[in-house]
């Protein structure tokens, strides 16, 4: 779910990857604010009382499309999708699929996302306004950008800032609903992760990373005999047609039901050991440039083609690691703010460390009257660091200190900070770092086949009628 928002510039289009990936920062905290969520609802009958009857006459500026449980999607959200989709398969010189089937495979997208947004909001996941303007604030900020000069590039591209918010807490919505329905429910053992380990160390010499784009038939959920046999020939059709020259990436903006089809099914680089086993035992049969057979998951019948080859990576070829340096560090934390200018923070922080220098108050003491973040209550204890954990700025500081002493201020993109080392220690992690980046390989491998099942899940449990005009 991570979901390119689709701009058309380069410039927009950075700004909403960020967004992206900002999104599913924020997104983490909702389980910390909410109860245990109720099961899945029964899907939402219809509600019919707000659609002009069949026979009126009366003139609509906009028309329904399609009705999905209790909502619509109308016309105009249709034709705007398939525009915006349209421009940026051109942009990326993209073989466009026939307009019936781009429009077809917009809908369904829309279809399915509205569903699952339907769910995330029965569950009670909210966006506070709060939440978002820090979030669209990040945004800004990593872009280097001010949130007024974003809005104006924004509406000079012609989307509305309004709707920029509402994508924005669309997002961060659907990125915690897939946290709890596939991300918290994925499951590996420890006898897993050492079958993996044991296997990873016999095939390490012949790794290799593939540039993978796919095509996928999906089967309906509680599918008849004769639904799957359907799809099956649609996917041995697909799969002839490739065989006899036919463009791959149009073939999947065409026919794929993944949610990467109008990106022409590209699924990008991939570790084969962290696919299905149904896909890693095909694809280590090809060269670039070739495609499997139909393959058959519980989520439907796919097609894969392998773009190019390479090596990993000798960081990612690299063993975990030996022995780090560990350290135990204490911060105090004044954010800049239009109350408090970077000089005020520097002024205090420094008067802050003469009173624990001088032995009039300790360190943990002051971070609990002062620290401006979510550890003042521990006395502004970060726990034991390592090298990546805190940003760079803090990192070289607390390098530089002996335990004991405390830092002058630093300034981080967080606010402006003194340190404290507490005491350090050198400690062998490689072997636990070696597991948790099995476990992390083995959830990413299954989340991609829970991911696509829940997605149809949820689309086959939606009351969907389309009312769109013949």
């Amino acid at each position: 779910m991570s979901a390119s928002l689709n701009m058309r510039t380069t410039r927009l289009h950075q700004v909403k990857l960020a967004a992206v990936l900002l999104c599913a920062i924020a997104a983490g905290d909702v389980l910390a604010q909410a109860t245990t969520a109720p099961a899945a609802p029964a899907a939402a009958k219809p509600s019919t009382g707000f659609l002009p009857p069949a026979s009126s006459n009366a003139k609509v500026i906009d028309s329904v499309y399609v009705i999905v449980n209790d909502e619509v999607i109308t016309k105009r959200e249709v034709d705007n999708r398939v525009n915006e989709i349209t421009q940026r398969l051109k942009a990326q010189n993209a073989q466009l699929p026939d307009a019936d089937d781009l429009r077809r495979q917009v809908v369904e997208a829309m279809i399915t996302e509205r569903a699952q947004l339907q769910l995330g909001k029965e569950y009670g996941i909210r966006v506070s306004d709060i939440e978002l303007d820090r979030a669209i604030g990040r945004i800004a900020e990593s872009q280097k950008m001010s949130v007024q000069d974003m809005r104006n590039q924004m509406e000079k591209e012609g989307m509305t800032f309004a709707q920029f918010r509402e994508q924005i807490r669309n997002e961060i919505i659907m990125q915690r609903l897939i946290d709890h329905e596939v991300d918290a429910k994925i499951q590996v053992s420890d006898a897993e992760i050492d079958t993996y380990l044991a296997a990873e160390k016999a095939a390490a010499a012949d790794r290799v990373e593939v540039d993978l784009s796919q095509i996928l038939v999906r089967i309906p959920e509680n599918a008849s005999p004769e639904q799957i046999a359907a799809r099956k020939a649609r996917a041995d059709e697909v799969a002839r047609q490739l065989r006899t020259g036919a463009d791959f990436a149009k073939m999947a903006a065409t026919y794929s039901d993944s949610p990467d089809a109008l990106q022409g099914g590209a699924v990008g680089w991939r570790d084969p050991n962290r696919l299905p086993v149904t896909f890693a035992s095909e694809l280590v049969k090809l060269k670039p440039g070739q495609v499997t057979p139909v393959l058959r998951t519980n989520v439907g019948f796919h097609i894969l083609k392998v773009n190019n080859v390479r090596k990993p990576e000798a960081a990612q070829e690299a063993a975990a690691g030996a022995a780090v340096t560990q350290t135990h560090a204490r911060h105090i934390l004044l954010k800049v703010t239009p109350t408090q200018t970077e000089a005020d923070a520097r002024k205090k922080l420094l008067d802050l460390k003469a009173k624990i220098e001088g032995k009039q108050a300790t360190f943990e003491d002051l971070a609990r009257q002062n620290s401006q973040d979510s550890l003042a209550s521990k006395g502004g204890d970060l726990g034991w660091v390592e090298p990546g954990d805190v940003p760079d700025e803090l990192a070289a500081a607390i390098n530089g200190l002996q335990p004991g002493q405390v830092s002058d201020p630093i300034k981080t993109p967080f606010g402006l900070h003194i340190v404290q080392v507490v005491e350090r220690k050198t400690q062998d992690t490689s072997k636990d770092k070696e597991r948790a980046m099995a476990r992390q390989v083995l959830t990413e491998r299954k989340r991609q086949e829970a991911m696509e099942d829940w997605a149809r899940q949820t689309r086959d449990r939606a009351y969907v009628e389309f009312r769109e005009d013949k």
